[in-house]
Protein backbone atom coordinates (compact mmCIF):
# COMPACT_ATOMS: atom_id res chain seq x y z
CA UNK A 1 0.00 0.00 0.00
CA UNK A 2 1.38 3.32 -0.95
CA UNK A 3 2.04 5.49 2.48
CA UNK A 4 1.45 9.67 2.67
CA UNK A 5 3.47 11.48 4.29
CA UNK A 6 3.09 15.17 5.08
CA UNK A 7 5.47 16.56 2.19
CA UNK A 8 3.04 15.12 -0.23
CA UNK A 9 0.34 17.78 0.65
CA UNK A 10 2.20 20.76 0.23
CA UNK A 11 3.07 19.24 -3.56
CA UNK A 12 -0.29 18.40 -4.27
CA UNK A 13 -0.66 22.76 -3.05
CA UNK A 14 1.58 23.60 -5.80
CA UNK A 15 0.49 21.32 -8.59
CA UNK A 16 -3.03 22.27 -7.82
CA UNK A 17 -2.92 26.03 -7.55
CA UNK A 18 -4.84 27.73 -9.92
CA UNK A 19 -7.78 24.54 -10.40
CA UNK A 20 -9.01 24.45 -6.63
CA UNK A 21 -10.56 27.68 -4.30
CA UNK A 22 -8.33 28.98 -1.37
CA UNK A 23 -11.43 28.90 0.36
CA UNK A 24 -12.39 31.67 3.19
CA UNK A 25 -11.99 31.04 6.82
CA UNK A 26 -14.84 32.76 8.59
CA UNK A 27 -14.69 33.54 12.57
CA UNK A 28 -17.99 33.10 14.04
CA UNK A 29 -16.86 33.76 17.58
CA UNK A 30 -13.82 34.67 19.19
CA UNK A 31 -11.48 31.47 18.32
CA UNK A 32 -14.17 29.64 16.69
CA UNK A 33 -13.53 29.46 12.63
CA UNK A 34 -15.53 27.81 9.73
CA UNK A 35 -13.74 27.29 7.13
CA UNK A 36 -15.79 26.98 4.16
CA UNK A 37 -14.76 24.27 1.68
CA UNK A 38 -18.65 23.97 0.65
CA UNK A 39 -17.99 27.16 -1.62
CA UNK A 40 -14.82 25.17 -3.52
CA UNK A 41 -15.77 24.12 -7.16
CA UNK A 42 -18.25 21.57 -7.42
CA UNK A 43 -19.89 22.23 -3.83
CA UNK A 44 -17.15 20.22 -1.93
CA UNK A 45 -13.64 20.15 -1.12
CA UNK A 46 -13.52 16.66 -3.29
CA UNK A 47 -12.15 18.67 -6.11
CA UNK A 48 -8.66 19.13 -4.27
CA UNK A 49 -8.02 15.38 -4.38
CA UNK A 50 -9.59 15.09 -8.19
CA UNK A 51 -7.69 17.08 -9.24
CA UNK A 52 -4.43 16.23 -7.76
CA UNK A 53 -4.52 12.64 -8.78
CA UNK A 54 -5.40 13.42 -12.64
CA UNK A 55 -2.39 16.30 -12.63
CA UNK A 56 -0.42 13.51 -10.84
CA UNK A 57 -0.85 11.01 -13.83
CA UNK A 58 -0.15 12.72 -16.78
CA UNK A 59 -1.71 13.15 -19.91
CA UNK A 60 -4.72 10.90 -19.65
CA UNK A 61 -6.23 8.38 -22.76
CA UNK A 62 -9.27 8.92 -24.83
CA UNK A 63 -10.69 6.66 -21.99
CA UNK A 64 -10.94 9.34 -19.53
CA UNK A 65 -11.67 9.19 -16.32
CA UNK A 66 -13.78 6.84 -14.11
CA UNK A 67 -14.79 6.87 -10.37
CA UNK A 68 -17.64 5.59 -7.87
CA UNK A 69 -19.24 8.43 -5.86
CA UNK A 70 -22.10 9.04 -3.44
CA UNK A 71 -22.71 12.27 -5.81
CA UNK A 72 -19.88 14.93 -4.33
CA UNK A 73 -16.76 13.02 -5.08
CA UNK A 74 -18.33 12.04 -8.78
CA UNK A 75 -18.91 15.83 -9.04
CA UNK A 76 -15.25 16.70 -8.38
CA UNK A 77 -14.04 14.31 -10.76
CA UNK A 78 -16.72 15.20 -13.50
CA UNK A 79 -15.65 19.17 -13.20
CA UNK A 80 -12.16 18.40 -13.06
CA UNK A 81 -12.37 16.24 -16.39
CA UNK A 82 -14.29 18.72 -17.69
CA UNK A 83 -11.45 21.25 -16.97
CA UNK A 84 -9.08 19.50 -18.02
CA UNK A 85 -10.79 18.09 -21.64
CA UNK A 86 -10.68 14.37 -20.58
CA UNK A 87 -14.34 11.92 -20.67
CA UNK A 88 -15.86 11.34 -16.99
CA UNK A 89 -17.82 8.11 -16.70
CA UNK A 90 -19.27 8.02 -12.94
CA UNK A 91 -21.02 5.36 -10.84
CA UNK A 92 -23.32 6.50 -8.29
CA UNK A 93 -25.90 4.63 -5.62
CA UNK A 94 -29.08 4.79 -5.72
CA UNK A 95 -29.13 7.11 -2.44
CA UNK A 96 -27.84 10.04 -3.99
CA UNK A 97 -29.82 12.88 -3.92
CA UNK A 98 -31.35 14.01 -7.10
CA UNK A 99 -29.30 17.32 -6.74
CA UNK A 100 -26.08 15.64 -7.23
CA UNK A 101 -27.30 13.11 -10.33
CA UNK A 102 -28.66 16.91 -11.74
CA UNK A 103 -25.25 18.32 -11.51
CA UNK A 104 -23.27 15.18 -12.80
CA UNK A 105 -25.55 15.49 -16.08
CA UNK A 106 -25.03 19.78 -16.00
CA UNK A 107 -20.97 18.67 -16.27
CA UNK A 108 -21.54 16.08 -19.49
CA UNK A 109 -20.75 12.98 -16.83
CA UNK A 110 -21.68 9.86 -18.25
CA UNK A 111 -23.42 8.26 -15.27
CA UNK A 112 -24.30 5.17 -14.31
CA UNK A 113 -26.69 4.58 -11.14
CA UNK A 114 -26.42 1.11 -9.46
CA UNK A 115 -26.45 -0.13 -6.49
CA UNK A 116 -28.28 0.35 -3.30
CA UNK A 117 -24.86 1.70 -1.24
CA UNK A 118 -21.49 3.97 -2.93
CA UNK A 119 -19.43 -0.18 -2.20
CA UNK A 120 -22.30 -1.65 -4.54
CA UNK A 121 -21.09 1.50 -6.94
CA UNK A 122 -17.71 1.12 -6.50
CA UNK A 123 -17.43 -2.56 -7.33
CA UNK A 124 -19.25 -1.74 -10.50
CA UNK A 125 -16.55 1.31 -11.61
CA UNK A 126 -13.97 -0.82 -10.00
CA UNK A 127 -15.21 -3.32 -13.07
CA UNK A 128 -15.20 -0.98 -15.71
CA UNK A 129 -12.63 0.59 -15.71
CA UNK A 130 -10.73 -2.70 -15.78
CA UNK A 131 -12.38 -2.82 -19.43
CA UNK A 132 -12.01 0.61 -20.55
CA UNK A 133 -8.32 1.40 -19.44
CA UNK A 134 -9.76 4.88 -18.04
CA UNK A 135 -8.15 6.61 -15.11
CA UNK A 136 -9.51 5.16 -12.05
CA UNK A 137 -9.82 8.38 -9.15
CA UNK A 138 -11.01 6.88 -5.72
CA UNK A 139 -12.73 8.86 -3.54
CA UNK A 140 -10.67 8.46 -0.71
CA UNK A 141 -8.47 5.49 -0.66
CA UNK A 142 -5.74 6.86 -2.91
CA UNK A 143 -2.37 8.51 -1.90
CA UNK A 144 -3.07 11.25 -4.37
CA UNK A 145 -6.82 12.20 -3.31
CA UNK A 146 -5.72 12.17 0.24
CA UNK A 147 -2.88 14.79 -0.13
CA UNK A 148 -4.47 16.52 -2.40
CA UNK A 149 -7.58 17.16 0.09
CA UNK A 150 -4.58 17.50 2.86
CA UNK A 151 -4.13 21.10 1.17
CA UNK A 152 -7.40 22.13 2.96
CA UNK A 153 -5.52 21.94 6.42
CA UNK A 154 -2.71 23.82 5.38
CA UNK A 155 -5.13 26.23 4.59
CA UNK A 156 -6.67 26.28 7.51
CA UNK A 157 -3.36 26.47 9.57
CA UNK A 158 -2.22 29.88 7.27
CA UNK A 159 -5.85 31.44 7.01
CA UNK A 160 -6.18 31.81 11.46
CA UNK A 161 -2.74 31.82 12.34
CA UNK A 162 -2.96 28.32 13.98
CA UNK A 163 -5.76 26.79 15.86
CA UNK A 164 -5.38 23.49 18.74
CA UNK A 165 -8.31 21.47 17.35
CA UNK A 166 -9.66 21.24 13.77
CA UNK A 167 -13.25 19.57 13.08
CA UNK A 168 -13.84 17.53 10.52
CA UNK A 169 -16.34 14.96 9.15
CA UNK A 170 -15.22 11.33 8.35
CA UNK A 171 -17.03 8.93 5.32
CA UNK A 172 -13.78 6.92 3.76
CA UNK A 173 -11.57 8.91 6.35
CA UNK A 174 -9.30 10.85 3.15
CA UNK A 175 -10.55 14.17 3.96
CA UNK A 176 -10.00 13.91 7.39
CA UNK A 177 -6.43 11.77 6.79
CA UNK A 178 -5.22 14.91 4.54
CA UNK A 179 -6.07 17.31 7.41
CA UNK A 180 -4.26 15.65 9.81
CA UNK A 181 -1.33 15.51 7.25
CA UNK A 182 -1.67 18.84 6.55
CA UNK A 183 -1.83 20.51 9.71
CA UNK A 184 1.17 18.59 10.77
CA UNK A 185 3.48 21.48 12.60
CA UNK A 186 6.93 18.41 13.29
CA UNK A 187 7.51 15.20 12.81
CA UNK A 188 6.15 12.64 10.82
CA UNK A 189 3.25 9.83 10.29
CA UNK A 190 0.93 9.14 12.72
CA UNK A 191 3.50 10.44 15.67
CA UNK A 192 3.19 14.39 13.95
CA UNK A 193 2.48 16.99 16.53
CA UNK A 194 0.08 19.41 15.18
CA UNK A 195 -3.85 20.48 16.04
CA UNK A 196 -5.91 17.90 17.61
CA UNK A 197 -8.32 15.95 14.93
CA UNK A 198 -11.60 15.49 16.12
CA UNK A 199 -13.25 13.07 13.68
CA UNK A 200 -17.07 13.69 13.64
CA UNK A 201 -19.13 10.42 12.25
CA UNK A 202 -23.09 9.91 11.90
CA UNK A 203 -24.05 7.76 14.75
CA UNK A 204 -24.82 5.20 11.75
CA UNK A 205 -22.01 5.24 9.93
CA UNK A 206 -19.26 4.28 12.22
CA UNK A 207 -16.48 3.63 10.22
CA UNK A 208 -13.57 5.05 11.94
CA UNK A 209 -14.84 4.12 15.58
CA UNK A 210 -15.31 0.79 14.64
CA UNK A 211 -12.03 0.47 13.02
CA UNK A 212 -10.31 2.07 15.23
CA UNK A 213 -12.25 -0.53 17.89
CA UNK A 214 -11.29 -3.44 15.90
CA UNK A 215 -6.88 -2.33 15.57
CA UNK A 216 -8.58 -2.56 11.31
CA UNK A 217 -10.71 -1.01 8.92
CA UNK A 218 -13.75 -3.27 9.34
CA UNK A 219 -17.26 -3.04 7.43
CA UNK A 220 -20.22 -1.24 8.77
CA UNK A 221 -23.58 -0.99 8.19
CA UNK A 222 -24.37 2.49 6.31
CA UNK A 223 -28.13 4.52 6.78
CA UNK A 224 -29.03 8.18 8.04
CA UNK A 225 -29.38 11.50 6.60
CA UNK A 226 -25.71 12.31 5.53
CA UNK A 227 -24.94 8.29 3.69
CA UNK A 228 -25.19 9.95 0.03
CA UNK A 229 -21.51 11.68 1.29
CA UNK A 230 -20.39 9.94 4.49
CA UNK A 231 -22.10 6.21 3.68
CA UNK A 232 -18.20 4.33 3.23
CA UNK A 233 -18.62 1.20 4.03
CA UNK A 234 -15.16 0.59 5.86
CA UNK A 235 -12.72 3.17 6.39
CA UNK A 236 -9.89 3.36 4.00
CA UNK A 237 -6.57 1.71 4.93
CA UNK A 238 -4.56 4.72 3.97
CA UNK A 239 -6.59 6.66 6.28
CA UNK A 240 -6.63 4.26 9.14
CA UNK A 241 -2.65 4.52 8.99
CA UNK A 242 -2.84 8.46 9.67
CA UNK A 243 -5.97 8.26 11.96
CA UNK A 244 -4.93 6.04 14.20
CA UNK A 245 -2.32 7.83 15.91
CA UNK A 246 -2.57 10.10 18.86
CA UNK A 247 -3.53 13.67 17.57
CA UNK A 248 -7.18 12.25 16.44
CA UNK A 249 -10.28 11.87 18.43
CA UNK A 250 -13.22 10.04 17.18
CA UNK A 251 -16.63 11.04 17.92
CA UNK A 252 -20.07 9.94 16.68
CA UNK A 253 -23.34 12.29 16.38
CA UNK A 254 -26.74 11.40 15.82
CA UNK A 255 -29.24 12.06 12.62
CA UNK A 256 -30.87 14.60 14.97
CA UNK A 257 -27.63 16.66 16.13
CA UNK A 258 -26.44 16.51 12.18
CA UNK A 259 -30.15 17.97 11.19
CA UNK A 260 -30.19 20.88 14.03
CA UNK A 261 -26.48 21.71 12.63
CA UNK A 262 -27.30 22.15 9.28
CA UNK A 263 -30.39 24.38 10.43
CA UNK A 264 -28.38 26.58 12.77
CA UNK A 265 -25.72 27.39 10.01
CA UNK A 266 -28.14 28.49 7.71
CA UNK A 267 -30.21 30.64 10.46
CA UNK A 268 -27.16 32.08 12.15
CA UNK A 269 -24.66 32.15 9.45
CA UNK A 270 -26.74 32.23 6.47
CA UNK A 271 -24.04 29.00 5.48
CA UNK A 272 -26.14 26.54 3.16
CA UNK A 273 -24.73 23.22 3.89
CA UNK A 274 -25.70 20.02 3.38
CA UNK A 275 -26.06 17.23 5.64
CA UNK A 276 -22.64 16.24 5.23
CA UNK A 277 -21.44 19.12 5.52
CA UNK A 278 -23.08 19.91 8.49
CA UNK A 279 -21.94 16.85 10.58
CA UNK A 280 -19.03 18.51 12.05
CA UNK A 281 -20.70 21.76 13.69
CA UNK A 282 -23.03 18.94 15.41
CA UNK A 283 -20.45 17.84 17.24
CA UNK A 284 -20.21 20.98 18.83
CA UNK A 285 -23.54 22.14 19.28
CA UNK A 286 -24.67 18.50 20.55
CA UNK A 287 -21.51 18.62 22.65
CA UNK A 288 -20.01 15.35 21.03
CA UNK A 289 -17.13 17.76 21.76
CA UNK A 290 -16.48 20.23 24.28
CA UNK A 291 -14.07 23.04 23.60
CA UNK A 292 -11.78 24.23 26.58
CA UNK A 293 -12.18 28.07 27.27
CA UNK A 294 -10.03 29.87 25.13
CA UNK A 295 -9.49 26.69 22.95
CA UNK A 296 -9.04 28.12 19.27
CA UNK A 297 -10.85 25.34 17.15
CA UNK A 298 -11.67 25.39 13.16
CA UNK A 299 -14.65 23.55 12.19
CA UNK A 300 -14.58 22.30 8.11
CA UNK A 301 -18.14 22.70 6.45
CA UNK A 302 -17.18 20.65 3.93
CA UNK A 303 -20.26 20.72 1.50
CA UNK A 304 -23.15 22.66 0.01
CA UNK A 305 -24.75 19.96 -2.89
CA UNK A 306 -28.28 20.17 -1.37
CA UNK A 307 -31.99 21.84 -2.04
CA UNK A 308 -32.02 24.92 -0.42
CA UNK A 309 -35.67 24.84 -0.34
CA UNK A 310 -35.19 22.15 2.84
CA UNK A 311 -32.36 24.67 4.53
CA UNK A 312 -35.22 25.36 6.94
CA UNK A 313 -36.26 22.24 7.51
CA UNK A 314 -35.71 18.30 7.79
Amino acid sequence: MTTVVYEDVPAAARRIAGYALRTPVLEVSPGLFLKLELLQHSGSFKVRGAFNRMLSAGPLTGSGVIAASGGNHGLAVAYAAKVLGVRAEIFVPEVTSPVKVAGLERLGAQITQTGAIYSEAAEAAAKRAAETGALAVHAYDQAEVIAGQGTTGLEIMEQTGGVDTVVVAVGGGGFAGGITLGTASSGSGTDAAGPRIVAVEPERIPTLHEALRAGEPVPVEVGGVAADALGATQLGGLAFEILSGPRVQSVLVSDEAIVAARRTLWERHRVAAEHAGSAAYAALLSGAYTPAPGERVAVVVCGSNTDPATLTGP
